[in-house]
């Protein structure tokens, strides 16, 4: 009796080796395939720099700035046409 529940163990451990061992091969192929789809997108353009992120949020802040100014100065003239 001992040797079947000795035996079954084996199995059961031998199986689960094999099926760690496919779950890893899986794994890899995934990471594979994730990091050939993120390099194509790289390469297509699809995304930007952290250098050139910063440089066009620094272009939108400074029209941002610049539009308010040119609001309140437009403001400014209305009133005084206006008085």
């Amino acid at each position: 009796m001992n040797d079947n529940r000795s035996s079954i163990m084996d199995d059961v451990s031998t199986m689960l080796s094999g099926l760690g061992l496919a779950a890893q091969g899986v794994r890899e192929e995934i990471e594979q395939a994730i990091g050939a789809r993120v390099d194509r997108l790289m390469s297509d353009g699809a995304f930007v720099t952290r250098e050139e992120f910063e440089a066009v949020r620094a272009m939108a802040e400074a029209a941002r700035t610049e539009n308010a100014e040119l609001k309140q100065a437009l403001d400014a003239l209305s009133k005084k046409i206006n008085k």
